[in-house]
Order: structure tokens, then sequence, then C-alpha cells
């Protein structure tokens, strides 16, 4: 009998303390998740423009990949550049109204509403735009998969509105919240990795850079 008691008086408080250790661990964990949600927010809310170069690596429901880059011009609210040039030039442009994609291989270009717009680039309107992660998000948490370089630190977003996607990546350094690579992910089995470097931020971005002008002969066709 004291033995048994004994081993209460021990079982007891190790119990106690592991309950602690782990209570420990998930309030840490959330304040780091906290703590990063408010560095990317506030980092790019300071931000206006962004440029950067860019590889792009599409994977479709038919797991075959599509490697492609180029240089990226972002401006705030909503007004995107890509210019395309490997392994095609190519062309794709938002206004912040419309999305305009030409490729020089072709006769004509497409323009589409943003709103109506299917487009994988989208979301990137929205990460130099004026929404908040919180409130466009139903759930933020630290991603399960591995970051592309050492260090960073991948977040997982799910969408609060019904989107063209199931859930965005975004990696990170927690260092200085710079973003790295963004995945759009549409399904288990097709997603889209934009990866950049030379990212310069605040840099002049004149309107006129927004402004598809179709070259001569060139047919544009509304999706």
């Amino acid at each position: 009998m004291r033995r048994y008691k004994m081993n209460q008086l021990f079982i007891r408080p190790a119990l106690l303390l592991a309950f602690l250790s782990i209570n420990a661990l998930a309030v840490s964990a959330q304040t780091d998740l906290n703590r990063s949600i408010n560095g990317l927010q506030s980092r790019y809310n300071r931000i206006t423009s962004l440029s950067a170069d860019f590889a792009q690596v599409h994977i479709d429901r038919g797991q075959r990949e599509k490697r492609e880059s180029g240089h990226v011009l972002l401006k705030k609210p909503g007004k995107m550049k890509w210019k395309y040039t490997s392994p095609e030039p190519k062309l794709f442009i938002s206004d912040g109204k419309y999305l305009y994609e030409y490729a020089d291989a072709d006769n004509y270009a497409t323009r589409s509403s943003v709103a109506d717009s299917e487009d994988l680039r989208a979301p990137f309107a929205f990460l130099l735009g004026q929404g908040n992660l919180r409130q466009e998000f139903r759930r933020i948490e630290f991603s399960k998969e591995s970051p592309i370089r050492a260090g960073n630190k991948v977040l997982r977003l799910l969408p609060r509105r019904l989107q063209d996607f199931e859930e965005l990546l975004i990696e990170f350094d927690p260092a200085n919240y710079e973003m790295s690579r963004l995945s759009v992910v549409r399904s288990s089995d097709e997603r889209s990795d934009f990866l950049f470097s030379n990212i310069k931020e605040n840099v002049s971005a004149p309107s006129v850079e927004f402004v598809f002008k179709a070259p001569p002969g060139v047919e544009v066709r509304d999706n």
C-alpha cells in the first residue's frame, strides 16, 4: 500500500509537468504563428510596389511539369505585369480591372475581368492590395511542407470565401518577413509555385506600365 501511494505521489506531478510542458509548447507555437502573420501583414502594408525575377513551376492534373521564368512588376492596388522570357516570350498585364494575356506566337490577346479571373497569378493582387490576412483567410497555420530555402518558414492559408484555389503557401524569411515563394494549390494534384529572386520594393512603377497596348494586327478577345 505504501509503495502504491509513493507511486501516486510521483506519477501525478510527472503528469502535471508533462501537461504544462505541452501547453507551453502550444502557446509558444501560437505566439510564433501570430508573430509571423503580423510580420507579413505589416511588411506588405508598407510596400507600394515590387519588382522581382521569378521562376514558375506548374504541375497539372496529369502530373506534367512546366517551367517558365521572367520578370514581374507589382503595384498597389492590384496592378501586375508579368513579362515571361523563357521558354517563350509572353506578357500578362492587369490594370486592376482587367487581365490581359498575350504570347508573341499568337495573333490575338485575351481580356478578362479581374473579378471573374481563374488565373493562378490573381492571388498576387491581394498581397499588394488592401486586404487583411486574418479577414481573407479562414485558417492560417504553419505548413508541414518543408521550405525551399534553409531557415525559411512556410504558412498555409485557406481562403474564407470560395476561390479558384484551395490554399496558398507563403514561404518567407522569419528575420525580415520577405516572401521568397508563393504556391497556389488548386487541388491535390495541381499547383503553381512562384519562386522569387532579386526582389526590390517600392520601385518606380508608373501606371503606363500596366496598360496593355496590342501590337499592330493583334485582336483583343474577351474571355
